[in-house]
């Protein structure tokens, strides 16, 4: 996969939502009969208020707080250096959100991701590189002003 420079303009990514990591076959087929097929329907199908979600959740006969996962995969999915790839790590290190990740100290996101990979896996080498990371910020920094001068 080509990596993107941080210089270059992109739109937010929308996968296929079986694409999407944490979501079993069962899971995708529940969405789909709820008319989500990709991250994007995902997330304004789930809206942005409280009670949104928890019909949406009641819907598809799941936890809110797994749809609140789902959904922030989906969120951070939409960073063209993250994709589907990167968003579960991102997910677990403790970052849910465009904004959070946007706001997030690049030692800080680096130290959490390799205790992460370290904890989970005995391995450093899986944990992203650190310049991939700084990345990563500045597209969802860009993401967010898109969307702000998309209103």
């Amino acid at each position: 996969m080509k990596s993107l420079t941080t210089s270059q303009s992109f739109l937010a990514l929308n996968f296929a939502i079986e694409l999407l990591p944490g979501l079993n076959a069962e899971d995708c087929n529940n969405l789909k009969k709820k008319g989500v097929t990709t991250t994007h329907a995902l997330l304004q199908k789930a809206g942005r208020s409280k009670a949104q979600k928890e019909a949406l959740a009641i819907a598809l006969g799941v936890r809110v707080q797994l749809l609140t996962k789902w959904l922030a995969f989906a969120d951070l999915a939409q960073i063209p250096a993250v994709g589907c790839q990167h968003c579960g790590v991102i997910v677990h290190s403790g970052i849910v959100s465009l904004e959070q990740l946007s706001q997030t100290p690049l030692d800080k996101l680096h130290k959490h991701i390799m205790r992460l990979q370290v904890q989970n896996f005995n391995r450093a080498d899986l944990c992203p590189d650190i310049s991939e990371m700084s990345i990563w910020i500045k597209q969802a920094q860009q993401l967010i002003a898109a969307k702000t001068l998309a209103k």
